[in-house]
Parts: C-alpha cells; sequence; structure tokens
C-alpha cells in the first residue's frame, strides 16, 4: 500500500516537474513546496528519507533532459551522414557554446551542493526568490530591447559564458534554472526564442551531471521500491516536458515572460503567508 501511494505520488511530482523545468517558474521550488504536502516515505527511518528526497528531486529531471533531447535531436546530432560538412561544424560549435555556458554552474554545482540542500532550500529562501526574480521579468520585459543574438549561430564563446554565469543563481531553489538563464540571456541581447532554445539546450549538461552527482553522493540502500518510485517520476516528467517544451515556444512567439513575473509573485507571497503562520516548515 505504501508503494502504490508513493507511486502515485511521485506521478504527481513527475507532472510538476515537467511544468515547471521549462517555465521559468523554478521546478526545484515547486517540487520541495509540494513535499510540505505530500511527503514520501520510501524508506522507515527519517535520515534514509531525507537522503533519498536530496537525491530525488534532482534525479527526476532526468527525464525533462529526455524530452529536450527527443525534440530538439535533429538540430544537436552532428552525426547525421546526411548532413554537409558545413552543417557538422556549426552543430560542433553550438555544443562548445553550451559546454562554455555550463562551466560556472557546474563549478558551483560542485563546491555548493551541500550548502543548497542544508540552509538554501528553506521555505522563506525558496518565496523571496521566486518574488524578487518575477519583479525583474514583468521590469524587464517592460523595457525596450535591442537584440544582438537572433539565433543559436549568433552566440559568441563571450555570451556563452556571460549566460552561465547567471546560471550559477539557479542553485538557489526558488530561482529556476530556465528562468535564471533566460533573464540573463535577454539582459546579453538574446531575443527570447533563442534565449529560450538555449537554456534547454544548456540543461542537457547540467541536469546530466547534476543528476549523476547525487546518485554518487546519495547514502541509501538501494531498493526495488526506491528504484520504482524513482523512475515513475522521470517517465512522468519526460512525457509532460515534452508538451511544456512544444507549449512554452508557441506561447513566446506571441506573448513576452510577464505573466510568469506575476505567477511568481503571488505564489512567493502564498508561500511567505505559509511559512509565517506555520503550514509549511
Amino acid at each position: 500500500m505504501d508503494l502504490v501511494l508513493n507511486i502515485l505520488k511521485s506521478v504527481l511530482y513527475g507532472v510538476v516537474q515537467g511544468i515547471t523545468e521549462w517555465l521559468p517558474i523554478s521546478s526545484t521550488g515547486h517540487l520541495i513546496l509540494m513535499r510540505s504536502f505530500l511527503p514520501m516515505h520510501v524508506y522507515a527511518d527519517a535520515a534514509s528519507n531525507e537522503n533519498f528526497w536530496n537525491m530525488y528531486k534532482v534525479v527526476i529531471q532526468f527525464g525533462s533532459i529526455l524530452a529536450v533531447l527527443l525534440l530538439y535531436f535533429k538540430k544537436l546530432n552532428p552525426f547525421n551522414p546526411r548532413l554537409k560538412e558545413a552543417k557538422k561544424k556549426s552543430i560542433y560549435r553550438l555544443w562548445v557554446m553550451i559546454l562554455i555556458a555550463c562551466v560556472p554552474a557546474g563549478i558551483a554545482g560542485i563546491l555548493l551542493d551541500d550548502l543548497v540542500d542544508s540552509v538554501l532550500s528553506a521555505s522563506w529562501v525558496i518565496a523571496a526568490t521566486l518574488i524578487i526574480y518575477g519583479v525583474l521579468f514583468i521590469w524587464l520585459e517592460s523595457k525596450e530591447h535591442r537584440y544582438t543574438v537572433e539565433t543559436v549561430k549568433d552566440i559568441t564563446p563571450k555570451k556563452a559564458l556571460g549566460v552561465g554565469a547567471f546560471q550559477m543563481l539557479a542553485l538557489i531553489p526558488g530561482t529556476s534554472r530556465s528562468g535564471s538563464t533566460i533573464l540573463g540571456a535577454t539582459v546579453l541581447g538574446f531575443n527570447r526564442s533563442t534565449a529560450t532554445e538555449f537554456s534547454f539546450f544548456m540543461a542537457i549538461p547540467v541536469m546530466f551531471g547534476a543528476s549523476l552527482l547525487k546518485i554518487i553522493k546519495a547514502d541509501i540502500a538501494i531498493t526495488a521500491a526506491s528504484v520504482t518510485v524513482l523512475l515513475v517520476g522521470c517517465i512522468v516528467s519526460f512525457i509532460v516536458s515534452v508538451f511544456a517544451i512544444r507549449y512554452l515556444m508557441q506561447y513566446i512567439r506571441r506573448h513576452d515572460f510577464k505573466i510568469f513575473g506575476v505567477y511568481r509573485i503571488i505564489l512567493g507571497i502564498i508561500v511567505l503567508l505559509f511559512y509565517f503562520t506555520g503550514v509549511i516548515a
């Protein structure tokens, strides 16, 4: 019975992860808040449950990575024999820009991983970052922009590293990895579609590396129940992510990001109210 309940909870976590990973509203923040109302008890002791959760909330993102690889396989695969040499070189160059952009967050993630789990996952921190970045999105979208990067081909190493620096901010739950990278890319002159697309691509090595790090560091006994719960979350996250990515790319062709800024502020205020009234820890 407990396994069935945990699987059902993992389905809900997968749905939320699949939606919120790609929208600039913080997937990790949503998962941490959900845990206050829907805790999973996969292990009998509290310490193992906590260790499992710290792994689960990151590794579940692996399903989202697979969605990006599926939808953008042709654009990211340089090994297609039908491609002309110039196109292959263009894809190799794109991968170099992606890897450059991931260096800052990769280093910071390794150094600050324990700090994020022990200190920065507090409810009030999530609320504050939700509100702050919500205000920034509304402010940024209210300004006029001059775009210098209109396709991924226009991305330079300097621009890629700049976006990567913004991605480091996403280590703080509630910030949003896609939110910080899209915000940073927009500041650096990317148009909305290119900023969003490059944010998707940056997620591949970052999420893969973060998932691998969490699995290596996980101090728990691997059981059939824990593997099942994790796999269910990843699979659901993958399926939902496919639709979420398609929706977001269609949405930004006609709209700006202000609505996400408003959502973040409202959610941040609700979290603060829950925090101060003791509803959540």
